[in-house]
């Protein structure tokens, strides 16, 4: 069976399950992912050392393992955007968008005449390297690629409910530390003014029909952001998934080995 595309997903208000890439991109990645029931990798250009060549190699090691691929890229710039879609990056997530007309100069960006004014490059990654009817190729490009905006500074919860409503736009992503920090409350999750941010996002979103996601730290937080309104739910990062289970097991194994 093949598997779900990203653009399907983002039309459906069931669960969906993945993994945040910082660390460590191996070939076994995606089967290690889709072995354990991953349905999606966010893969990280923003706060990692990966690079497009990283890249390159990695959204294969994705594609052989059968995980649809998010890369959240380093900026709103085009080189970044265009890019990443190039290299075959299927989901595109985009840092700190904060108003409709920079969701819009992000689609100029990422798709081809006419929803947009990406520069064109066919018979490479994201087409297989395949011939084929230019205008066949940039339709099924646009079809493809599927837009995550990063809601992570006051102005982009105040302007949610726009940035929602825009065609193209196919899910808003909260970026709960750097939200809180652009509201003046750094970390502090539980304040009004971040629960109202929040509020704005998930009801702009309802309205208009788009998915939504966050990073989850623990189990218990990603099935409460779930029953909140978030369908994309991006368990942890590889680096701490690995810190966490190793300090535990060291720490069971040296206790139980004293003497």
């Amino acid at each position: 069976m093949a598997r779900r595309t990203l653009k399907d997903m983002a039309t459906s208000r069931e669960i969906k399950l993945g993994h945040f890439l910082v660390e460590f991109m191996t070939p076994g990645i995606g089967h290690i992912l889709k072995q354990a029931g991953c349905d999606f990798a966010l893969f990280d250009m923003e706060h990692s050392g990966f690079g497009f060549e990283t890249v390159k190699s990695g959204l294969r090691y994705l594609e052989a393992g059968g995980v649809a691929a998010i890369v959240r890229v380093p900026s709103k710039e085009y080189h970044h955007i265009a890019r990443a879609c190039d290299m075959g990056a299927e989901g595109l997530m985009i840092p700190m968008v904060n108003s409709a007309a920079e969701a819009r100069a992000i689609l100029d960006c990422m798709k081809y005449y006419p929803a947009g004014m990406r520069g064109v490059a066919l018979g490479v990654a994201h087409d297989n390297y395949a011939a084929g009817p230019v205008p066949e190729k940039l339709a099924a490009a646009n079809a493809r690629t599927t837009l995550f905006c990063q809601i992570e500074t006051a102005d982009g919860a105040k302007n949610a409910d726009e940035i929602a409503a825009l065609d193209g736009v196919d899910a808003l992503w909260v970026g709960h530390f750097d939200l809180s920090v652009s509201l003046g409350i750094p970390g502090e999750f539980n304040h009004p003014r971040f629960l109202e941010a929040i509020d704005r996002t998930v009801a702009a979103t309802r309205k208009h029909g788009k998915a939504l996601g966050r990073l989850v730290p623990t189990t218990d937080a990603g099935i409460a952001l779930y029953k909140q309104g978030f369908d994309f739910c991006c368990y942890s990062g590889d680096a701490w998934v690995l810190r966490d289970a190793l300090t535990s097991a060291i720490a069971t194994l040296r206790e139980g080995c004293r003497p």
